[in-house]
Parts: structure tokens; sequence; C-alpha cells
């Protein structure tokens, strides 16, 4: 069975840092487009970040460029998400999610766009 599961996420006060993980399992992520999105409660899904895991590729949103990161680990079937210098605004429910037909770019982050896998969710509560 293909599932990603999260982990990682916490309480935090506003400038520390935290690092998610999302661990595929049942499948290789090698040739999949796979990224994370959040929702804080009341407001819209928002794409945070993609990495294309084949050749490393990412995108980020104007909203974190510069604090957040995204990374593969390939030997454990694994991307990461580090965030740095945390904000109240960062708080939310954190997904990642995966597909293998849909590389990292641009409207990979969209809310509205189709992907095939969806972890549960890891929750980062950040606060001032």
């Amino acid at each position: 069975q293909s599932q990603l599961v999260e982990s990682g996420g916490g309480l935090a006060q506003a400038g520390e840092s935290l690092g998610l993980s999302c661990a595929a399992s049942g499948f290789t992520l090698e040739h999949y487009g796979i990224g994370w999105f959040r929702q804080a409660p009341g407001k819209e899904r928002e794409g945070v970040s993609c990495i294309s895991f084949s050749d490393g590729r990412t995108t980020y949103a104007d909203s974190v460029k510069g604090r957040f990161t995204i990374s593969r680990d390939s030997a454990k079937n694994t991307v990461h998400l580090q965030i740095r210098n945390l904000q109240p605004e960062d708080t939310g429910h954190y997904y990642c999610a995966a597909d293998p037909d849909y590389p990292c770019g641009g409207s990979w982050l969209q809310p509205s766009t189709y992907l095939q896998l969806w972890g549960r969710g890891t929750q980062v509560t950040v606060s001032s």
C-alpha cells in the first residue's frame, strides 16, 4: 500500500526552527513530484514547496522563500522541509503530497491542483 507519513511537527516559538519529514512507503519517490501544503483554521489550503525527486528541482511559495528549504533523501525515500525563523502565520496543518505524473513547478503549489497521494499531515503551532 502506497502511503506518505509526515512527522516533525509540534509547538515552537517565533524565531525558532523546525524540521518536517515525509516518508514514503510502498513505492519509490524517484519519478515523483512531492511537496508540502499547509492549512490554517478558516483558511484555504496553501502550497508551500515542492521538489522533483529525480532532479532536485524546487519551487517555493513567495510567502516562505528564504525561510523554508525542501530537500530529498533518496536512500530513505523521504522528503524534508526545514523551516527557519518560524512566524505565527506558519501555524497550520502541514500535509505532504506526491504525484508520479506531475513534476514540481509553479502550478504544483496551486490549491486546486490534483495530486495523487496525500499524507494525513502534521500540526505546526507557532506562538509569538
